[in-house]
């Protein structure tokens, strides 16, 4: 297992690589779980540099949040629920105590619910894990905003239903579901079923087994013999560009094949070259790096100071996202201090900063991420946020290109699930709701 400390205020440009110094912490520790190795590494290396770019930017520009530098402990799980379990015991109280955590596996997020909920340190599982966490009341520990899963199952049904006239179109359509067979690639079946019987749509399941991701050739020739209206997938690591080869190879139509947020980096299109072209996927911010913070972004490469090996990455849309998560943990560590003073702050006095996230469409200009993220808002009963949405995104061949307007969730949907299933939650495990008068 990989583990070491970060200094961010001398990333060198190969920071994936061996031979990171240890450096002493700074004030506020931030441990982070990575996967730059193993067969998810393609997708966790951009997510891994873009989390620490954001850090990195804060701390060049900034001298850190309101003074206080940040201090990022990486420790690789491989993306195994196992490793990612000891790298949390073996990160969570150095440096002062742990501020939060972003596991980057729905497996090792269901894995840590309990355990930082006992140690009062707070999960940010953005847009992944277990969805039902959205109800603040039962899991006051755990943050799953913009958009969870289920959330996003919705939008995506209902831009295949934008795409094909309306939601009275999906009545009798057939669709194919491609998924890692994880509890990341199952957890969206509840609502698939729910929505398959509200409008009168079938779909057939796919399950890739983890052990097989590169073995998808008789998954594609059944596709191409029930020839489905549409395909949706919820991929990750080598399964994307495995399964966007394998549609090409049976000329499935690409603009007919969306995935989910995870199923959009460019290793899922690259592989198939310019087969790949048409292809879709879902993602809650936007692409590229024309947004106004950027600059600050080309100043610390320009410093030698960037996690990148080759700025072409930030192009990547799984870049974005770890850029953009870390911006969301720097929000809610500067709300925190708001309350708590200008200092280090503790895992606890971060679950209030990361429930009391305010970034109205002002907060985000300041940010220099207008069109890059959106506005947000996060309660002590809604730890999704007010307004779950995807943008869809299109691979053109050589870059990623927003095609959609925002498409909301389908909340009369999410809303009684999630409160079935945190309620059937609390009661196996023997919780009392808290209350969030």
């Amino acid at each position: 297992m990989e583990f070491r400390k970060v200094a961010l205020a001398a990333v060198a440009s190969a920071v994936g690589l061996a031979g990171i110094a240890a450096t002493a912490y700074a004030d506020q520790p931030i441990p982070a779980l990575v996967y730059r190795t193993g067969a998810y590494a393609p997708s966790g290396i951009p997510l891994a540099n873009g989390y620490l770019d954001y850090f990195a930017m804060i701390n060049e520009r900034d001298g850190g949040v309101n003074g206080v530098k940040l201090a990022v402990e990486e420790c690789d799980t491989g993306y195994a629920t196992d490793r990612g379990v000891e790298c949390y015991d073996r990160t969570k109280g150095t440096g002062g105590g742990a501020t939060v955590y972003s596991p980057w596996s729905t497996g090792i997020t269901y894995a840590l619910i309990e355990k930082a909920t006992a140690d009062k340190i707070p999960i940010l599982s953005m847009g992944y894990g277990r969805t039902s966490a959205a109800n603040g009341k039962v899991f006051p520990y755990v943050f799953n905003f913009p958009a969870t899963y289920w959330s996003q199952a919705t939008s995506v049904v209902q831009y295949i239903a934008n795409e094909m006239g309306g939601t009275d179109a999906l009545k009798g359509k057939r669709f194919a579901y491609i998924y890692l067979d994880h509890p990341y690639g199952k957890e969206p079946i509840p609502t698939l079923d729910v929505l398959a019987e509200k409008f009168g749509f079938t779909y057939d399941k796919y399950p890739v087994p983890p052990a097989s991701m590169t073995e998808q050739k008789s998954i594609w020739l059944q596709i191409r013999k029930t020839k489905p209206d549409y395909a949706i997938m919820w991929g990750w690591g080598a399964m994307n560009g495995t399964a966007v080869r394998e549609a090409a190879n049976i000329r499935f139509p690409m603009d007919k094949f969306i995935g989910n947020w995870w199923s959009g980096g460019n290793d899922a299109v690259v592989p198939a070259g310019k087969g790949s072209v048409g292809y879709k996927s879902a993602t809650f911010h936007g692409v590229g790096t024309g947004f106004d913070a950027y600059k600050d972004v080309e100043a610390l490469y320009a410093a030698g100071k960037g996690a990148s090996a080759d700025q072409e990455e930030h192009n990547n849309p799984l870049w974005a996202r770890g850029f953009a998560n870390a911006a969301y943990v720097v929000e809610a560590i500067r709300t925190a201090q708001a309350k708590f003073g200008n200092r280090q702050i503790t895992g606890e006095e971060m679950r209030w900063g990361l429930e009391n996230l305010n970034l109205t469409a002002d907060r985000v200009a300041e940010m220099g991420m207008t069109g890059y993220i959106p506005p947000l808002k996060i309660t002590c009963e809604n730890h999704e946020g007010d307004n779950p949405a995807i943008l869809v995104q299109q691979w053109k061949g050589d870059k990623w290109e927003i095609i959609s307007d925002w498409v909301p969730a389908m909340t009369d949907v999410v809303g009684p699930l999630i409160e079935q299933e945190s309620a059937q939650y609390a009661s196996e495990n023997k919780i009392t709701p808290r209350s969030c008068s």
